[in-house]
């Protein structure tokens, strides 16, 4: 019997990496969390460019109520954010949790299952439309958080290890976050400054689209 926290983070296919190792690496480190990785069915999938395989642990029938929920993103978001099965669990789950967070487009998952309807929510900067469609109100904002609805989404890929952290502060403390990052030696200095789309030119962004549609 054990009183930590769980942590679910789903695995499907075509799933964004980071957006799920990136959280792993700073929850994995506090002793009172546990991270289990779910999905439809034990066994492999593969991420996005296929070239990554990440291993589900448990399903989502042998976790139903998770005290956390982080869902990542990725091209795979696309077609499970229709699996009724797949929102229906998110939504029993949400009855329940500490909190329930996304990284990157794992918010369209959280917002077709109704959770974000009429809350300002961030996703990746390409999939505002996608969101507010959904019934979010999209923001640019890197993490955007609803305690009193225990709802945190962050911006694309690498905003998940900032959300992780500041769950960190929020289910223990300021120090134990601080602890996770140190332990990580997160201490960003990028030898560029074009992370987000205020940053970048047009010659930057029309090569993002050309490495997007080569990926395909």
């Amino acid at each position: 019997m054990t009183d930590n926290v769980e942590v679910a983070i789903p695995l499907f296919p075509e799933m964004t990496a980071l957006d799920a190792i990136g959280p792993y690496e700073v929850l994995q480190r506090i002793p009172s969390i546990d991270v289990v990785f779910i999905g439809h069915r034990r066994g492999e999938i593969r991420t996005e460019n296929g070239m990554l395989g990440l291993t589900v642990d448990r399903t989502f029938d042998d976790l139903p109520e998770p005290d956390v929920i982080v869902f990542p993103g990725g091209v795979g978001t696309r077609t499970i954010q229709h699996e009724e099965k797949i929102l229906e669990w998110v939504r029993h789950a949400h009855a329940t949790t500490l909190m329930t967070t996304s990284v990157c487009t794992g918010s369209l998952v959280l917002g077709a299952a109704g959770l974000l309807d009429g809350l300002t929510a961030t996703t990746h900067w390409s999939c505002y439309a996608e969101l507010e469609a959904l019934g979010a109100l999209p923001t640019a904002e890197r993490i955007v958080e609803h305690l009193d609805r225990r709802i945190i989404t962050a911006a694309g890929v690498s905003s998940g290890i900032d959300m992780a952290l500041h769950l960190v502060e929020l289910l223990v403390d300021r120090t134990g976050a601080e602890a996770a990052q140190l332990m990580i030696e997160y201490d960003p200095q990028p030898p560029m400054d074009c992370g987000a789309v205020s940053k970048a030119n047009d010659t930057v962004i029309t090569r993002v689209v050309e490495y997007a549609q080569l990926r395909r």
